[in-house]
């Protein structure tokens, strides 16, 4: 057993108690109610589960276990996972040996290679990535032990094994798609001297005689980790885990819900932004020239992709670390150059305009163009980057949940004319 197994499991029987004691002593208290705004608006703001792996605070950002995302910009993604399952960050030690459960599992099955090579050549990435997971299910410790009879608070050691072991592999699937996709040559093996992200670096074939282009990845996958649980990924994975479908199900499922518009392809809609802002001005414009673009844009109705958020308030603390790792590594890029002077003429154009509830930026504003200037220009890649940091999290989630018992999701629907009739509207016939 793990050093991380062997942490969780001195710690789930006190989380249980507390649990039960919770549900025991006041299960009937009200914490939420909805409106019919909320009902028919995607339900959101109803406080209806339970997540304590982070938070998203509208004055803070994003918080992992009561620790802010800006404190933790220097830590590897492996020690996130960490955090994220047990509340506090690895030791040397702790962390040294997950990360040789991580080295000992990494390797990809080959049947995973030919599913993907049988695919259409302009397959979506992202359909790759998600396929090839699901392709690996055979590969689920949980569905082999549930049907042999495992006990029910069992259940999480089952999915922390599927977790480790999905995870070691998802860098070598996710540099797999992306240089079979795009024609980048043959695969390359994974170096067992390397963390977690630097090796997913190094898969990927991107030149970095720098080593810059490993930090980045180190940054960018402990930045997307985790979000709460009422993202759709996060959401949707809760849901069909729930089911007790193993990682791999629940997994790919969340992905499925990342590759719609409105969740993972934000980053690549702000990169266009920007690249669209350097061909009209030949290069990186004025603040005045982005002034008065940015007016221009609003007076027509649109919107400036990367600024607001549904729930922060300030400038999102990823987007700042993200500004202050161009800053260091390619402050004479264009491409960086116009998303720093949009973060200076952005924000007082909003509040001026006085339509948008939050005139800060957020993370996607930043993250594409630090991408772009590394050589990763292939857009439709940038969601398996978000999917392969955001899997940290769904994991996290997904074992604590097995580890507390959480509850098949079944909310009740209700039709549209009960609500007509809750509020005295008039029913048609």
């Amino acid at each position: 057993m793990g050093k991380l197994k062997d942490k969780l499991a001195g710690q789930i029987p006190g989380l249980r108690q507390d649990a039960r004691a919770l549900v025991k002593e006041h299960g009937a208290k009200v914490i939420s109610e909805v409106t019919v705004a909320q009902a028919f608006g995607g339900m959101r703001g109803v406080k209806a589960m339970i997540c304590d792996t982070s938070l998203v605070e509208p004055d803070k950002g994003l918080i992992i276990r009561g620790r802010p995302i800006g404190d933790l910009t220097d830590k590897l993604p492996e020690e996130i996972f960490w955090l994220l399952l047990t509340g506090d960050l690895p030791s040397g030690d702790e962390l040294k040996d997950l990360q040789g459960e991580f080295r000992a599992q990494q390797e990809v099955p080959e049947y995973v290679f030919n599913v993907l090579e049988a695919m259409a050549e302009d397959s979506h990435p992202m359909a790759m990535f998600d396929t090839a997971i699901l392709a690996m299910e055979r590969e689920s410790i949980f569905r082999k032990r549930y049907t042999e009879g495992m006990k029910r608070e069992d259940y999480w050691e089952a999915a922390l094994d599927d977790s480790i072991g999905l995870l070691a592999k998802l860098p070598g699937v996710a540099a797999a798609v992306y240089r079979l996709r795009f024609k980048k040559g043959d695969r390359i093996a994974p170096d067992a001297n390397l963390d977690w992200g630097a090796n997913f670096a190094v898969m990927l074939g991107i030149d970095d005689p720098t080593g810059e282009f490993k930090n980045l990845m180190r940054l960018y996958l402990t930045l997307h980790s985790d979000h709460e649980g009422g993202n759709v990924s996060a959401n949707t994975c809760h849901t069909v885990g729930s089911a007790l479908s193993d990682p791999y199900y629940a997994v790919s499922a969340g992905l499925n819900g990342l590759a719609g518009p409105l969740h993972g392809l934000a980053n690549q809609e702000c990169l266009r932004f920007v690249l669209a802002l350097k061909d009209k001005y030949q290069g990186a414009p004025t603040e005045e020239q982005l002034r008065d673009f940015a007016w221009e844009t609003l007076n027509s109705g649109q919107v400036i992709p990367g600024y607001g958020h549904a729930v922060l308030r300030v400038t999102d603390p990823r987007f700042t670390a993200f500004h202050a790792f161009g800053k260091r590594v390619c402050p004479d890029d264009e491409v960086y150059q116009i998303v720093d002077r949009l973060f200076t003429v952005i924000p007082d154009v909003l509040k001026e305009h006085g339509k948008a509830k939050n005139p800060y930026p957020n993370v996607d504003a930043g993250s594409g163009a630090l991408l772009y200037h590394f050589g990763m220009r292939e857009f439709d890649y940038y969601t398996v980057l978000f999917g392969v940091s955001r899997a940290l999290g769904m994991l996290s989630q997904l074992i604590v949940n097995r580890a507390m018992g959480a509850a098949i999701t079944r909310p009740k629907s209700v039709q549209t004319s009960w609500v007509k009739e809750q509020v005295g509207a008039k029913v048609s016939a």
